[in-house]
């Protein structure tokens, strides 16, 4: 069983910087492929980006140039750096794991809210 508890969050001015951690325990996440999402009020969750064990990385647009995910295997933990923050990145974000081989994130933590003031 893996436990994901994510930290890091709060409220910043637009603009502002939030970096974002997930502290994982339970079992080694070195072979798993990692992500961040994020649920704001009224919308679907989303992937805010995604790690996988080989290091590329993916983003959704909406954050791209802005987001930076990263991972240290060695300390199993899981960063998400948002810069430039916007009031619409308002949301519950939330980190999550699945097997590199599969599609399902079986893995979740249970979240951390982060609010842009503008």
């Amino acid at each position: 069983q893996v436990q994901l508890v994510e930290s890091g969050g709060g409220l910043v001015q637009a603009g502002g910087s939030l970096r974002l951690s997930c502290a994982a325990s339970g079992r080694t996440l070195s072979s798993k492929t990692m992500g961040w999402f994020r649920q704001a009020p009224g919308k679907q969750r989303g992937m805010v980006a995604q790690i996988s064990n080989d290091g590329s990385t993916i983003y959704a647009d909406s954050v791209k140039g802005r987001f930076t995910i990263s991972r240290d295997n060695a300390k199993n933990t899981l960063h998400l750096q948002m810069n430039n923050l916007k009031p619409e990145d308002t949301a519950v974000y939330y980190c999550a794991a699945r097997n590199t081989a599969g599609t399902i994130y079986s893995y979740w933590g249970q979240g951390t809210q982060v609010t842009v003031s503008s």
